[in-house]
């Protein structure tokens, strides 16, 4: 099984800017999708970005222009540089691969890092 592994969320002030980073590792023969999703207190999780192994990338309307997704496919890593944050970008965000093992698809998920945007 392949394990995600999020890092850089924060703290950060409105208008300012925060680049999160998800490595994938283990049984990994090659992963299609990679992509993240958040989730604000009370509400349900959306999908943020998402972007092909050929780097066709795909943005929710809310974050387009503001937030860029990019993923090494060496490195088996995935990352979303965020600039202008809001306060509504506060949530916890989770990264997602679609990975094959070599004998089967799965979808493993990261633990998820917390983002806050103070006003």
């Amino acid at each position: 099984q392949a394990l995600l592994e999020e890092s850089g969320g924060g703290l950060v002030q409105a208008g300012g800017s925060l680049r999160l980073s998800c490595a994938a590792s283990g049984t990994i023969q090659s992963i299609n999708d990679m992509g993240w999703y958040r989730q604000a207190p009370g509400k349900q999780r959306e999908l943020v970005a998402s972007i092909t192994s050929g780097s066709m990338a795909n943005y929710a309307d809310s974050v387009k222009g503001r937030f860029t997704i990019s993923r090494d496919n060496a490195k088996n890593t995935v990352y979303l540089q965020m600039n202008n944050l809001r306060p509504e970008d506060t949530a916890v965000y989770y990264c997602y691969a679609g990975v094959y093992s070599g004998t089967y698809y799965y979808t493993p998920w990261g633990q998820g890092t917390q983002v806050t945007v103070s006003s």
